[in-house]
């Protein structure tokens, strides 16, 4: 797009390949690699005792055999659940991930890490600083995007490090959403994707500097007509049918 931001049009796995095996699990991101996604996204909780771990709900009923607020859990007791039989009976054993895991699977590799900062309604106090001393600790500052729903997350963490980039997740049809992203130096807008579907919002951003990421894409016609519109990235639970949709058609 003349006179925008434009890259190649990144595939991004939703909490790894989530249609094909249990979600924000080791299995789940490996096989988002098998399939040759251009990054992985995930979910970051923090326990009673501070250990940053994967999952995306505040609570552990959905995706394991345990019951109970992640809040509430230590790392040892967390680890002790079971979050793959949910899926399948071939994902039984699967593991909560902490993130130091995923980032020690993907840091020599140049995938794109996007880390959502679950800070809402449950409020971890210092899960910013510990993520993003996480990330120094691997040099992975230049791989990854973090994002969130609450946006006083993403101004804490360009106050500790503003060069780590930032996301505004968001689900609303935003008037001028750039204008928005800017104030709070927000590098990108993860909106809900169907508000994306209109080419004065796609160019506003790409003029203004903003990157767009849209969530959560699996309908192959929405997956084209966004690669049309030449997004940044796509996250989707279907990272095998995005990329093969973009290769094929030379997607930007």
């Amino acid at each position: 797009m003349e006179g925008g931001i434009v890259i190649n049009t990144l595939i991004i796995a939703h909490r790894g390949a989530s249609a094909y095996a249990p979600e924000n699990t080791m299995v789940s991101f490996m096989k988002a690699l098998e399939m040759k996604s251009d990054g992985i996204e995930l979910d970051a909780h923090m326990t009673k005792d501070g250990a940053l771990v994967v999952c995306h709900d505040e609570r552990v009923d959905r995706t394991t055999n345990g019951k109970g607020f992640i809040k509430d859990f230590t790392l040892e007791e967390i680890r002790e659940l079971d979050a793959g039989s949910w899926f399948g009976e071939e994902f039984r054993g699967e593991k909560i991930p902490e993130l130091r895991e995923v980032l020690e699977l993907i840091k020599d590799s140049n995938i794109l890490l996007n880390i959502e900062l679950k800070n809402a309604p449950i409020l971890y106090a210092g899960i910013e600083k510990k993520t993003i001393e996480m990330i120094a600790d691997y040099g992975m500052e230049e791989k990854v995007i973090i994002s969130s729903f609450n946006h006083y997350s993403l101004t804490e963490v360009k106050r500790i490090n503003s060069q780590i980039k930032t996301g505004a997740l968001y689900m609303a049809g935003l008037v001028e959403p750039w204008i928005y992203a800017k104030r709070i130096n927000a590098d990108a807008l993860h909106p809900l994707f169907y508000n994306l579907l209109v080419p004065e919002l796609i160019k506003g951003c790409f003029e203004n500097g903003i990157m767009l990421n849209p969530f959560t894409v699996d309908d192959e016609r929405y997956i084209s007509a966004l690669l049309n519109l030449e997004v940044n990235g796509i996250i989707t639970n279907y990272p095998d049918r995005a990329v093969k949709i973009r290769d094929n058609t030379g997607g930007n």
